[in-house]
C-alpha cells in the first residue's frame, strides 16, 4: 500500500515509517494538517494515518475537510487522546478507525490491513483482471493464463497501477508517484527499467502483449482489440 503519515512529531513518524516501509509499504509524511490535507486530496494513497494534534490544522478538522472530496480512503487515527468521547468524536468526524498511542505496531499493521479489505470492497473487488492476467491485491499474487508470475514489491505496485487504469495512458510520473515516495530522487530512466523488467514477466511466452508504450505519452495495459478489459471486477471478461 501507498500510505501517507499525518504526524508533526518527527521521532514519532519517523519510528512509524521505518516500520511501514520495512512492512512492504510505500511512506509519505506530512508534519502539519494543512500539507497533510494537500497531500491527501491527490487521491494516491490507499490509506492514511493522522495525528488529532497537529499544527496548521488539527486533525479532525483535515478528517472532515477530506471527507468532502473522498468517502473511501480508510484513515485511521493516532492519537495520544484516546478516551471514549475522543475516539466517538474522530468516528464521526469521517475516521474509519481509532487508535490510541502508545500502540504495538502489530496491532496497527493489522487494523491498516483490515481497512484496506474494507476499502477494496467498497471499490467493488480485490481483484483486477485484464484478459487472462489476473492480480490478487489483498493476497499480493499475480497470474497469467492460469500460471503464476513472481513479481517483485514495485513491480507488483506498477501493474495494480496499469490494470486499475486499463484503457488508459499512464505517465511515468504517474507510475513514480505509485511506487516510490516522495523523497525519492529518480535517476535516469528507472521507470522504463521497471516497466521492461514487468513486461518480460506479464508477457514473454504468452500469445499477446498485455503492456504497451505510448509514445511521447506512457504505458497502458490492454489487449490488442482493446475488448475483455475489467479494471475492478471480479467476474470474467465479457466475450
Amino acid at each position: 500500500m501507498r500510505l501517507l503519515v499525518v504526524e508533526d512529531d518527527d521521532r514519532a513518524a519517523a519510528y512509524l515509517a521505518r516500520g511501514l516501509t520495512e512492512s512492504g509499504h510505500i511512506v509519505d509524511r506530512a508534519g502539519d494538517g494543512e500539507l497533510g490535507l494537500a497531500l491527501a486530496l491527490e487521491g494516491i494513497y490507499d490509506a492514511l494515518i493522522v495525528d488529532r494534534r497537529l499544527p496548521a490544522l488539527d486533525g479532525l478538522t483535515l478528517i472532515r475537510r477530506l471527507r468532502e472530496r473522498d468517502t473511501i480512503t480508510p484513515i485511521l487515527v493516532l492519537s495520544a487522546i484516546g478516551d471514549m468521547a475522543d475516539r466517538v468524536e474522530g468516528m464521526r468526524a469521517g475516521s474509519d478507525d481509532y487508535l490510541a498511542k502508545p500502540y504495538a505496531f502489530a496491532e496497527l499493521l493489522a487494523r491498516l490491513e483490515a481497512l484496506a479489505r474494507r476499502a477494496d470492497r467498497a471499490r467493488g473487488s480485490s481483484v483486477l483482471r485484464v484478459g487472462d492476467l489476473e492480480v490478487d491485491i489483498r493476497s499480493r499474487r499475480a497470474s497469467r493464463g492460469g500460471k503464476e508470475i513472481p513479481l517483485q514489491h514495485r513491480e507488483l505496485l506498477l501493474l495494480v497501477h496499469l490494470m486499475r487504469h486499463a484503457g488508459q495512458v499512464v505517465t511515468r510520473s504517474m507510475l513514480l508517484e505509485t511506487a516510490w515516495n516522495y523523497d525519492f530522487e529518480p535517476r535516469g530512466n528507472i521507470i522504463d527499467m521497471h516497466v521492461h523488467r514487468l513486461r518480460q514477466k506479464v508477457d514473454h511466452g504468452f500469445g499477446y502483449a498485455l503492456i504497451h508504450t505510448v509514445p511521447g505519452a506512457g504505458y497502458m495495459i490492454r489487449e490488442p482489440s482493446g475488448a475483455g478489459i475489467t479494471p475492478g471486477t471480479v467476474g470474467r471478461p465479457e466475450p
